[in-house]
C-alpha cells in the first residue's frame, strides 16, 4: 500500500470514528446545547496530516451527520463546519508551524480561543433562523450559555487530545499506517515527547470542566 492510499485509508477511518463518537456521545451541556467529542478525532487527523485534512474530515462529517442525525438543516451544517474547523484547523496550523509540546498546547489554546469567538459572532448572526428566536432573545443567552458552552467544549476537546495523540500517533506508526518523524541533528524524533507535567494539567483541566458542566446541570 502506497503513502497515498494509506493517508486516504486514515483519512475515511478518522471520518468514519468521527461520525461514530458524534453519534454516541453527545451530552447535553448547557441549556439546550450538546457536547459531542467530534472535534477530538478531527483534531488528532489534523495534527497527523495537517490542517487541509482536518478541514476535509470536518466537512465530509458535518455533511453527513446533516442528513443522518441533524435537526438543523443547512444552518445547523454550517454551523457544524464552523465550529470544528476553527478549532482543529487552528490547533493543526499551529502545530504543523511549530511541531513541539508547546506548539501542540498553544494550537489547542488558540483553537479554543478563537472557536469561542467564532461562534458566538455566527450565533448572532445564524441562531434566530434555526433556533426560531428573535435576535434579543440570542443576544441575552451569548454570555450566559453560548460562552461557557464552547469554552468548556474547547477545554474538553484540548484535554482529551492531548491525551490520546501521542498514544494514537505510536500505534499507527507500529502498525506502519503513518511514517515515523524526521529526526533532527541529535537524532531526536520531531514533536517531543508529551510530558507527565501537560497530562496532569490535562487531567485537571477534563475535571474541572466536567464539575463545571455538572454544576450547570444541577447534579451537584
Amino acid at each position: 500500500m502506497n503513502s497515498k492510499t494509506k493517508k486516504l485509508t486514515m483519512l475515511a477511518m478518522l471520518c468514519a470514528i468521527a461520525y461514530v463518537v458524534m453519534v454516541v456521545g453527545r451530552i447535553p451541556m448547557v441549556l439546550f446545547l450538546k457536547y459531542d467529542p467530534k472535534d477530538i478525532v478531527i483534531t488528532i487527523g489534523g495534527f497527523i496530516f495537517g490542517p487541509l485534512s482536518a478541514f476535509m474530515i470536518s466537512l465530509i462529517v458535518s455533511f453527513v451527520e446533516w442528513f443522518t442525525v441533524s435537526g438543523d438543516g443547512f444552518i445547523g451544517f454550517i454551523m457544524n463546519v464552523i465550529a470544528s474547523v476553527s478549532f482543529a484547523c487552528t490547533a493543526s496550523l499551529i502545530y504543523k508551524k511549530k511541531h513541539t509540546l508547546k506548539g501542540a498546547v498553544a494550537g489547542l489554546i488558540a483553537g479554543t480561543l478563537l472557536m469561542t469567538g467564532v461562534m458566538l459572532l455566527w450565533n448572532y448572526f445564524l441562531a434566530p433562523i434555526f433556533m426560531g428566536y428573535e435576535r434579543e432573545a440570542v443576544v441575552e443567552l451569548l454570555i450566559p450559555a453560548f460562552l461557557p458552552f464552547n469554552l468548556i467544549k474547547g477545554s474538553i476537546n484540548a484535554a482529551v487530545t492531548m491525551f490520546l495523540y501521542k498514544p494514537v500517533v505510536t500505534a499507527l506508526r507500529k502498525a506502519g499506517l503513518i511514517p515515523s518523524p524526521a529526526k533532527d541533528a541529535q537524532g531526536n524524533g520531531q514533536g517531543g515527547r508529551f510530558n507527565l507535567g501537560v497530562m496532569l494539567v490535562s487531567a485537571l483541566v477534563l475535571v474541572t470542566c466536567i464539575m463545571l458542566v455538572l454544576v450547570i446541570r444541577g447534579v451537584i
